[in-house]
């Protein structure tokens, strides 16, 4: 099974901006999917951003335009750019991963993906 680690969470102004990592290792896939979830209290887990093996993105239209996911293959890093935060995107940030590309469909749900981190606090503040 792969493992997922995360970084790079922590608190940070309205407009500010992080960027996650989320370093794999053991048994990885020649074609994948990697996505980026979050869950804040008393909701459900939602995707957020997806990144294919062949390079194809998908994003959750909340955050479109603010993120960007992205992957370092040579490194087996996945990152979350995140821009122009908003309160809301206050949550814990997940990073997954599953063999079976998406080819760019959304929604994306957590069940679909067997590998997980243990999560990243992210807070935003007014």
């Amino acid at each position: 099974q792969v493992q997922l680690v995360e970084s790079g969470g922590g608190s940070v102004q309205a407009g500010g901006s992080l960027r996650l990592s989320c370093a794999a290792s053991g048994y990885t896939y020649s074609r994948y999917c990697m996505g980026w979830f979050r869950q804040a209290p008393g909701k459900e887990r939602e995707g957020v951003a997806t990144i294919d093996s062949d390079g194809t993105t998908a994003y959750a239209n909340s955050v479109k335009g603010r993120f960007t996911i992205s992957v370092d293959n040579a490194k087996k890093i996945l990152y979350l750019q995140m821009n122009s935060l908003k309160p809301e995107d206050t949550a814990m940030y997940y990073c997954a991963a599953d063999p079976y590309p998406y080819g760019g469909t959304w929604p994306v749900y957590p069940e679909n993906f067997e590998s997980w981190g243990q999560g990243t606090q992210v807070t935003v503040s007014s």
